[in-house]
């Protein structure tokens, strides 16, 4: 399910598969209980442009961190990535969106190696135009080559390379996924890079209750507004006709399976329908829709995702407070 577009044009059959993907998971997530949907839903042109805005909320600690971590040890992370000085590097990145943190990292590999080949995966092309536009404008030495695809429900088909490739998946992104999930997901990236290659994964790590949740429900409710277009996109692309001002944004730590948890909460009885799934909807006063989980890792469980998928951990990055973590991993 992918589309390889050098000059960036999405085609028709493109869209077309992302509508039906669209249907199937609203189909399959709101006709069980508890409801669901999945996360890969938020990101269209709108909800991408209010992931950018989360990622420099104050209360949403990942994002900085992250970016404080890549800035400080990039050049040790390119480094340490390559099997040897002379060899080139490429970069493969799963949820690229619009590549915000991937510049000081491609900024390390050109200076390691006079330029850079950057592959950018995501499903939404419209966060994916923005991610071209902006290394373009910023390293005009980088090749960029974007790829529409679900890496998640179809492993990413990547062209062969006479070099090492670099696949990062950063953002604290495999922590929208059960541990199955994760699994899953990291065995088909395995499944598609060669021995030598490595992986680079950004995890956010347990703490204190407050500081978690506040991070998914900020003062200013950009993360509600986050939530919430999940239903507008519904409404735009399917026909529906949920009233947004029903539902109510919910952020909740849930200590037993180490994830923070978001849900769409209707306050009060009503009904919906879907016209392109087909679908009439019920809900009750206080029934939910689980849209994400944020799982949250410790050092250990880090290393058991790893291994379980076919890597072998081979060193980490920390800030001081050890909030957050970036893993190189190698394909055994």
């Amino acid at each position: 399910m992918a589309t390889y577009s050098p000059a960036f044009d999405v085609d028709r059959s493109a869209s077309l598969i992302a509508r039906e993907a669209l249907i199937g998971e609203v189909q399959r997530g709101l006709l069980r209980r508890p409801r669901s949907l999945a996360p890969w839903m938020f990101y269209d042109a709108c909800g991408s442009r209010l992931f950018e805005r989360i990622t420099q909320l104050p209360e949403y600690y990942p994002a900085r961190i992250e970016r404080h971590i890549l800035d400080s040890f990039a050049d040790r992370i390119i480094a340490a990535a390559g099997t040897d000085r002379s060899d080139y590097i490429r970069l493969l990145e799963l949820g690229a969106g619009t590549a915000a943190k991937t510049d000081v990292l491609l900024q390390a590999i050109v200076r390691m190696q006079g330029g850079g080949h950057y592959i950018p995966m995501d499903i939404s092309p419209e966060a994916l135009d923005m991610a071209r536009e902006r290394i373009a404008s910023r390293l005009p030495r980088v090749c960029v080559e974007p790829v529409v695809a679900n890496y998640v429900t179809h492993p990413p088909q990547i062209e062969s390379f006479n070099g090492t490739t670099l696949a990062i998946y950063i953002g604290s992104s495999i922590g929208n996924f059960s541990h199955e999930e994760a699994r899953t997901i990291l065995k088909n990236l395995n499944s598609q890079l060669q021995v030598g290659d490595a992986l680079l994964l950004g995890t956010d790590m347990v703490k204190d209750e407050s500081t978690l949740v506040a991070a998914y429900d900020d003062k200013c409710g950009v993360t509600a507004a986050f939530n919430l277009n999940l239903l507008h996109r519904l409404n735009r692309e399917l026909c529906a006709d949920f009233d947004t001002s029903n539902f109510h944004h919910l952020a909740l730590w849930n200590r037993v399976e180490s994830r923070i948890e978001m849900h769409l909460e209707s306050t009060r009885r009503q009904c919906v329908h879907i016209a392109a799934a087909h679908l009439d909807l019920h809900f009750e006063r206080g029934e939910t829709i689980h849209t994400e989980n944020s799982y949250k890792f410790t050092f250990e469980t880090i290393r058991t995702l790893l291994e379980d998928a076919g890597f072998d951990v081979e060193q980490t990055w920390t800030d001081a407070s050890q909030w957050y973590a970036v893993t190189l991993a190698r394909i055994r």
